[in-house]
């Protein structure tokens, strides 16, 4: 993949899952790193886990804190000079009934995956705007696509991003930068197992989550290199992952009636 030889590529959620293997697959080709995770131990396995060759620089970051990633933008910036690639893909899940979830929890869940895509994405783009060069690839899910029970809070988050990004594929045109939205299925990633059910949860919570984690079964090395073989292609959407396609199309093709076709799928 030489499209990322030499390139400065920005990862937040390095720690664990595809943010790993975006960093590890990176690494291989050549990018020179900027990762991040609020996690520090899984930050530093990953780190470890990069060729000895590879230019990498680790980093703790909370995304939910406008200062501290405007703070990790400029230091990207004084410490590589550029950013070429920014994949802001740190996230987390909440499984919980409208009904359930409280404001507060609605409030963490909106903190890290859409308040974090937006901080990312602002701090990042004048410094592409200003080289004329840069991608932007915001990881919004298939949850993105189509709601789903229990899953009100993170669904909002993943429209959102969607939303936001294909709003930048217009305002980006002849800036040399881009933005590319991405739609996982169902990755095999610690985000579920690692997922926080709202205080209120019962029987509803669980029963649907037991059904949802069936569907956990892509390997999450998998999902990163179709991100960036995506990438490199010049997709503007992509769609990866166990039932990624068929609800991408189930969505479009029966956008009142999908909910019934959920429950088979699910």
């Amino acid at each position: 993949m030489s499209h990322y030889t030499g390139k400065v590529a920005v990862v937040t959620g390095a720690g664990s899952g595809i943010g790993r293997h975006l960093a590890i697959q990176l690494g291989q080709a050549g990018a020179r790193l900027a990762l991040s995770d609020i996690n520090r131990s899984g930050l530093d396995e990953t780190l470890g886990l990069l060729p000895k060759t590879c230019e990498a620089r680790g980093s703790t970051l909370d995304v939910s804190s406008r200062e501290a990633v405007f703070a990790h933008a400029e230091e990207v910036r004084r410490e590589f000079g550029a950013a070429h690639f920014v994949f802001n893909n740190a996230g987390v899940a909440l499984v919980g009934t409208v009904e359930h979830t409280a404001i507060e929890e609605y409030e963490w869940q909106l903190g890290i995956n859409l308040w974090g895509v937006l901080y990312g994405t602002k701090a990042f783009l004048p410094i592409m705007l200003a080289q004329r060069e840069g991608c932007i690839v915001n990881i919004s899910s298939i949850f993105g696509l189509v709601g789903f029970p229990t899953q009100g809070a993170y669904n909002m988050t993943k429209f959102a991003v969607r939303g936001l990004t294909e709003c930048l594929w217009q305002e980006l045109e002849g800036t040399g930068v881009r933005a590319v939205c991405v739609h996982p299925g169902g990755i095999r990633t610690n985000i579920e197992r690692a997922s926080r059910r709202v205080k209120l949860a019962d029987e509803t919570e669980a029963r649907v989550a037991a059904k949802g984690d069936k569907l956990l079964i892509t390997p999450p090395e998998r999902c990163a290199a179709d991100i960036l073989r995506g990438v490199e292609r010049g997709k503007r959407r992509i769609l990866t992952g166990n039932k990624a396609t068929s609800l991408f199309w189930i969505s479009r093709l029966f956008p009142n009636s999908y909910p019934r076709l959920l429950r088979l799928i699910a």
